[in-house]
C-alpha cells in the first residue's frame, strides 16, 4: 500500500517513523515533510488543492492527515468524495477542534461533564459576564490558535485585557468569538481513542507540559514535552472517560449527521467530581504522538486503514506496550515569542546511539546543514521501564544534541517521577 502523510512537524515525523515500519507499506510520501521525515518518506510539496489529484495519480491507498487545519478545511471530505481512504474526520466533525464553542455546546446537549461556559461575539458583553465566573477565569479564542489561544487571568484587569487582545486580533480570525469558562481545579491529562464512527477503542494516555518554563511557569506553548502512560488515568478513570465523555460525543455526532472517523484526543481535567472535558483535538497530539508511537508495537498502516475502512469492530483492540516513554522538546530561543531561527543543529546521530529517537519539527536544511526553522525544533524521546528511567535516558540524549540557540525544560515528567518515588518509598 502507498501512503501519503500530510504535515511537517514532530507529530508527523513520529507517524512517518512508525508507518515506515509496516510490512504493508510499499511507499510513503510526505507533504511537505521535513528533513527528519525524509529519512522515511519521499518528500513532495503538494498544493492543498492538488492533494486529491496527486493521490489519484499515485494510486495512494491511504492518506493520513496529521495537522488540524487541513481537517477543518475539509481535506478528508474531498478525498472521500473521490472514494479514497483517509484517516481523519470530516470538516463537520472536525469542528470539535475548530470551534471551542461548538464543542461546549455539544457537551451541553449530550450531558458531557465540562466547565460552565458562555460564548461571546463582542468585548463588552464578555467583560460584563466576568463576575459570573469569578477568578481565576479561563478565556479562549474560539477557533484554531496553534495551542496558544487560552489565557487564565487571575485579576479582572488581566481578564479584560485578554478579551480586548483576542477581539483585537491577537489570534487572528480564531478570536472573532471568545469562550469564557469557569476555572476547574485538578490535574490535567490527555486521553486518546480511535473511532470509525461506530466502534471506539482506547489508544493510551499521556500528560503534556504546556508552560514554557520549569515548574509549569511562563506562557502556554504548543507543548514542551510529554510522557506516557499517565498513571493518574487509572483503569477506573479510563472507563469513566469512555462512558461519560468519548462515547456520548461519538454517538451525538453520528445522530446529528456528522459521524467521526479518526483519533479523538481529549484534554481532561481530573477533578474531585471525576474527569471533565477541557477540550477536544481532532488529530494526534504534538508532542504526545512521539510518546504514543514509541509505545505502540503494532502495524500502524493496518490500524489506521482499519479505522478509515470502518473495520474497528473486526480487529483486536490496539495495545500499547507496558514501557514508559518521555519526550523533551528542544525549542528555539525566545519561543513562544518570535523564535530565533537559523541556529545550527548537530549531534542527533550521537543522541540516538543509545536508543533515543530525535523527532524533528521546526527544522530545515541549508547548505547541507540542519538548522532551526520554527519554534519547537526537536522532540528528544526515550523509553524505560519507568517514567523516571525514560526521563534519565531522554535528558542524556538531550545533552548530546548540539543546539546552542535552543533550550528545553529540565523537568518533563516531574509529577510522575514524584509519584513513582512515592510508590517505591
Amino acid at each position: 500500500m502507498k501512503v501519503l502523510l500530510i504535515g511537517s512537524g514532530g507529530r508527523e515525523h513520529a507517524l512517518a517513523w512508525k508507518l515506515a515500519q509496516s510490512p504493508r507499506l510499499s511507499k510513503l510520501f510526505a507533504s511537505p515533510g521535513n528533513p527528519g521525515i525524509a529519512a522515511h518518506a519521499e518528500l513532495v510539496d503538494i498544493a492543498p488543492d492538488n492533494i486529491v489529484g496527486f493521490a489519484r495519480e499515485e494510486n495512494i491507498g491511504l492518506v493520513v492527515v496529521g495537522p488540524e487545519q487541513p481537517l477543518v478545511d475539509g481535506l478528508a471530505d474531498a478525498l472521500r468524495a473521490h472514494g479514497m481512504l483517509v484517516f481523519g474526520p470530516s470538516a463537520a466533525a472536525a469542528q470539535l477542534e475548530g470551534s471551542k464553542g461548538f464543542t461546549k455546546d455539544l457537551c451541553r446537549r449530550a450531558g458531557i461533564p465540562t466547565a460552565d461556559y458562555d460564548r461571546f461575539q463582542d468585548a463588552a458583553s464578555a467583560k460584563a459576564a466576568l463576575p459570573r465566573f469569578g477568578l481565576p477565569v479561563v478565556i479562549k479564542a474560539d477557533g484554531l490558535a496553534a495551542g496558544k489561544g487560552v489565557v487564565i487571568p487571575t485579576t479582572t484587569a488581566e481578564a479584560e485585557a485578554a478579551i480586548d487582545e483576542m477581539f483585537g486580533g491577537q489570534f487572528g480570525s480564531a478570536g472573532t468569538e471568545v469562550v469564557i469558562e469557569e476555572f476547574m481545579t485538578g490535574e490535567e491529562a490527555s486521553f486518546f481513542a480511535l473511532t470509525d464512527g461506530t466502534t471506539i477503542v482506547p489508544f493510551g494516555s499521556a500528560q503534556d507540559h504546556k508552560r514554557v518554563g520549569d515548574g509549569d511557569t511562563g506562557p502556554n506553548t504548543g507543548g514542551m514535552g510529554a510522557y506516557s502512560p499517565a498513571s493518574i488515568v487509572t483503569p477506573e478513570i479510563e472507563a469513566q472517560v469512555m462512558e461519560r465523555i468519548i462515547r456520548p460525543t461519538v454517538a451525538t455526532l453520528a445522530a446529528e449527521g456528522m459521524p467521526y472517523s479518526g483519533v479523538l484526543y481529549a484534554g481532561l481535567m481530573l477533578t474531585e467530581d471525576g474527569p471533565k472535558l477541557i477540550e477536544y483535538n481532532c488529530r494526534f497530539g504534538d508532542p504526545e504522538t512521539q510518546v504514543l508511537m514509541t509505545r505502540f508495537d503494532g502495524d500502524l498502516v493496518t490500524l489506521l486503514a482499519d479505522v478509515a475502512e470502518g473495520r474497528l469492530d473486526e480487529i483486536a483492540p490496539p495495545v500499547l506496550a507496558d514501557r514508559a516513554a518521555l519526550t523533551v522538546v528542544m525549542a528555539a530561543d525566545n519561543y513562544p515569542g518570535t523564535p530565533i531561527k537559523g541556529g545550527a543543529i548537530g549531534g542527533i546521530d550521537v543522541a540516538e546511539r543509545d536508543g533515543a529517537q530525535v523527532f524533528q519539527a521546526g527544522t530545515a536544511e541549508v547548505g547541507g546543514h540542519l538548522v532551526a526553522a520554527g519554534g519547537r525544533v526537536l522532540a528528544v524521546t526515550a523509553t524505560g521501564h519507568t517514567v523516571a528511567e525514560a526521563q534519565r535516558r531522554a535528558y542524556a540524549a538531550v545533552d548530546k544534541v548540539d543546539f546552542p540557540t535552543g533550550f528545553c525544560r529540565r523537568d518533563i515528567g516531574w509529577r510522575e517521577v514524584e509519584r513513582e518515588a512515592g510508590r517505591v518509598a
